[in-house]
């Protein structure tokens, strides 16, 4: 439309409803600028952005998730059941199981969410506790890159725990078997810990994990057999279970905690799982593939600790296998079967804590020595859980040490923690039910950490001195008879 100053007349040249009516810049409205957009604008689904090169099906998620949580821990849990009873140990088992699958649901839970706040695809167990500080509440988000931090290296220092556990588990094996055909060189456990460092060298030197998988495979199939074997020998001769304390003493529960924290945790692979999956929204749910991997766990080790603890009562040991006859050959050879399945996983555990330490080095040293840097670090680590287990031979106390240390505050206590932070400026439910729950999940945590660690400690140190304290005991005797 214009004015046609010599006819004095107005010219309609564009009658269009359409029109534009900002086409002028100095004329914008907000309105058509952005609240279209914001309207027609999807929410970001991460599911739908995740490309994974080789995604897993839920069955073969369900099987990832499995064999993290049965390994040998499960033979662990009647000395587990030692420490409670019966009554409380089967009680106790399904508690701490439920809590344990709860703690990965929110952790898991959790890390969907952030993962739209962020626009990522993904996020791993460190990524997720930093993104809910920094996209919680705002006095917190400055903590963001700690927390990340924090809980890289308290993944890092579980693994290499882990490891020293291994170690006890190889050399104990071997000690029951060998200690039968050469009595006459009866070795001391230390001792077999130190002959297990060469072949853990060597094979912690396998970068690649395409490489590790025979040796995976290997050990899924020994462990199968051996537990195969054990329960068999546990459900040959089943005592009265009347015989058994229903009721342990309250001051012991402590190493129950910690020790089936340890045993049912694998709140590491966890996040690897489920960022792996072809159709994530699975994992979680009812059924899901989290809840059915759990209950077969919880059913499994509920089984084994309450029919090995029947079966050999107050003497069976922080391994079932080292229960088992020490003169019969099938028993040798799932002792044999368990310390190589044993070695043959310590590689596939190192890779953890491996990854991450050279993550954080690399970028500080030259190319041209990578190799020997790599070499040098593999080998002072394997050296070092050697040494550890060596000083510290106790299997039973260096589980439920582990468990409470480090397990009891990745798996339980962080969670509790981050879904806290996530959810405090979007609702803690009616009554802020959320934020009781989990202070309730942080109080068992810390339970079991100060008073598991205390009862751990306090019995390794018992156990080391009891040489020392048989030696100044047969010196004052003898000071005594010469007198």
């Amino acid at each position: 439309m214009r004015l046609d100053e010599k006819k004095g007349s107005i010219v309609l040249d564009n009658f269009n409803s359409t029109a534009n009516l900002a086409t002028n810049p100095g004329f914008q409205s907000t309105l058509s600028l952005g609240s279209k957009e914001i309207i027609n604008e999807k929410a970001y689904n991460p599911f739908e952005h995740r490309k994974v090169e080789h995604p897993n099906s839920s069955i073969g998620s369900l099987v990832h998730l499995l064999k993290s949580s049965l390994g040998s821990g499960i033979l662990a849990m009647p000395a587990a059941f030692k420490n409670a009873g019966l009554v409380v140990g089967a009680v106790g088992t399904f508690v701490v199981g439920f809590i344990c699958t709860h703690c990965v649901y929110i952790l898991v839970k959790t890390s969907q969410e952030v993962c739209v706040d962020a626009k990522k695809p993904s996020m791993g167990f460190a990524e997720t506790c930093g993104a809910a500080f920094e996209f919680g509440p705002k006095p917190l988000r400055p903590w963001a890159n700690f927390a990340k931090i924090f809980v890289d290296y308290a993944l890092t220092c579980t693994y290499l725990a882990a490891l020293c556990v291994y170690v006890v588990f190889i050399a104990e094996n071997f000690k029951e078997v060998l200690d039968e055909y050469i009595p006459e060189y009866k070795l001391s456990v230390e001792t077999y810990c130190a002959l297990t460092l060469v072949p853990l060298v060597l094979i912690c030197q396998i970068r690649n994990l395409k490489w590790l998988v025979p040796f995976s495979a290997i050990a899924n199939v020994m462990l199968v057999i051996c537990f195969a074997i054990t329960m068999y020998y546990i459900f040959g001769e089943l005592p009265n279970p009347a015989e058994r304390e229903m009721v342990a003493s309250f001051t012991h529960w402590p190493l129950f905690m910690s020790t089936v924290i340890f045993a049912m945790e694998g709140i590491g692979v966890v996040m690897p799982v489920e960022n792996e999956m072809a159709k994530p929204e699975q994992f979680l749910g009812c059924p899901g593939v989290l809840n059915v991997a759990m209950t077969i766990v919880i059913s499994l080790y509920g089984l084994v600790g309450f029919f090995g603890y029947i079966r050999y009562g107050d003497d069976v040991r922080g391994s079932v296998t080292l229960n088992l006859p020490q003169d019969e050959l099938l028993a040798q050879s799932a002792k044999i079967l368990m310390a190589l399945a044993i070695l043959f996983t310590y590689s596939l555990q190192f890779y953890v804590p491996m990854e991450m330490i050279w993550r954080q080095l690399h970028h500080k040293i030259s190319v041209k020595y990578h190799n020997i840097t790599q070499i040098s670090i593999r080998t002072f680590a394997v050296v070092a859980s050697v040494a550890l287990a060596a000083a510290f031979p106790d299997l039973e106390l260096f589980i439920s040490l582990c468990g409470a240390i480090f397990l009891s505050s990745l798996g339980l206590l962080f969670p509790a923690i981050v879904e806290t932070v996530h959810k405090w400026d979007r609702g803690l439910g009616s009554f802020n039910w959320i934020l009781w729950k989990n202070c309730f999940i942080a109080l068992i945590s810390l339970v079991a950490l100060f008073a598991g660690s205390y009862v751990s400690i306090k019995g390794i140190i018992e156990k080391f001195n009891e040489p020392v304290l048989e030696k100044l005991l047969n010196g004052s005797l003898n000071d005594t008879r010469g007198m």
